[in-house]
């Protein structure tokens, strides 16, 4: 009898152990289906050639799809191992970078920008480390409407653009601003000792195991990228002509690649949100600082924290990181949730869909 009730209750237990693990999978496999579906009617509502979607929860990568066409005319679909260009959400990178540099003792997020840098107009030399990062500098854009200030090479804008008056006060207001990523760039630099893409190499590609990454614009030759297109009207084309698909070209020089050049996969950016959510990028209270806004001079708090946009009340803190109107990474950190969208269309804005698929996880 004795034998009997504890072969029974060792069933029991194993019965307890198993039950919520099968229910987790059923409930798992529920919100992947459900991303599936949700993926396709966004692509055919959205008319987005190809794209690749990776989740993390609890610091597993627990989706991973590529869908459509890397390139339609030749037909070549989209992989895994397609790269895609993330833009401006490579801002994030390099607020990651800086943290790291800070809590090496590095970097003083504090410290005036002319304590790291020469040669700088007069105005810019108080700016702090930090107002950079929140794009509260106050400095003028080496980037306008056109491209490059003055449309000629990347040293001849950095002139111009050290000429310009300043456009607020450092701390005043939020003014999203590449001029910004281009001097922390060469800040990163200056204090590691390597080159921004070799430190990022370094210190975040190769910790995380990011195989797939590389950096350029639509003009570099970088194997495996998929082409980016839009159905954004030509300049030549009569007012009202029917949309059509067609190749957008973008150029980002190297000096600003810390402001726009990554082009990774969805997998190796799930990688990476994933060893920041387990802290084997960056200590906690190093990711914690990362992500609370930047406050102005007035107290309130500026759109951004450092290289990160941040939104929500705490609870239900939203993270995000957004580039070129086509690509997009998201946490949740507070749910240790994050969602990866990578598309080839401009103006296809995961962005506005990643709360969505989201939602299918918690």
């Amino acid at each position: 009898m004795r034998r009997a009730t504890s072969r029974y209750l060792l069933c029991l237990g194993v019965l307890l152990c198993v039950l919520p693990l099968q229910l987790a999978a059923a409930t798992l496999e529920a919100a992947n289906d459900a991303t599936r579906r949700f993926i396709a009617a966004t692509m055919e509502d959205r008319g987005i050639p190809g794209l690749q979607v990776a989740v993390v929860k609890d610091g597993n990568v627990v989706f991973s799809t590529a869908v459509g066409l890397a390139n339609v005319e030749n037909k070549v679909a989209a992989t895994p191992a397609t790269l895609f260009p993330i833009n401006s959400a490579t801002k994030a990178f390099t607020g990651v970078a800086v943290m790291q540099l800070a809590e090496a003792g590095q970097l003083d997020l504090d410290a005036p920008i002319s304590a790291y840098l020469q040669q700088l107009p007069a105005a810019w030399q108080a700016i702090r480390v930090r107002q950079l990062l929140a794009h509260t500098s106050g400095l003028p854009d080496i980037v306008d409407a056109q491209g490059l200030v003055g449309g000629g090479s990347e040293a001849t804008a950095w002139q111009l653009v050290e000429q310009q008056p300043m456009q607020a006060l450092p701390g005043a207001r939020f003014a999203y601003n590449q001029t910004n990523y281009g001097l922390l760039a060469r800040i990163i630099a200056q204090r590691s000792g390597r080159s921004y893409e070799n430190y990022l190499a370094d210190n975040q590609f190769k910790r995380v195991g990011m195989t797939h990454v590389g950096f350029g614009d639509s003009y570099d030759l970088l194997p495996n990228a998929a082409t980016m297109y839009s159905f954004f009207p030509r300049s030549s084309d009569a007012a009202g002509a029917p949309k059509r698909l067609s190749h957008w070209f973008y150029d980002m020089p190297q000096g600003l690649w810390a402001g726009g050049g990554i082009q990774t996969t969805a997998d190796d950016l799930a990688r990476w949100l994933a060893g920041l959510l387990q802290q084997r990028v960056l200590r906690a209270d190093s990711l914690a600082q990362m992500w609370t806004p930047e406050r102005l001079n007035d107290g309130s708090e500026g759109d951004w924290a450092a290289g990160w946009p941040v939104s929500g009340p705490a609870g239900k803190r939203q993270i995000s990181s957004f580039g070129g109107a086509r690509a997009a990474f998201v946490v949740y950190p507070d749910e240790g949730l994050a969602v990866v969208v990578l598309t080839n269309l401009v103006g296809a804005n995961p962005q506005q869909f990643t709360d969505q698929i989201a939602d299918f996880y918690r």
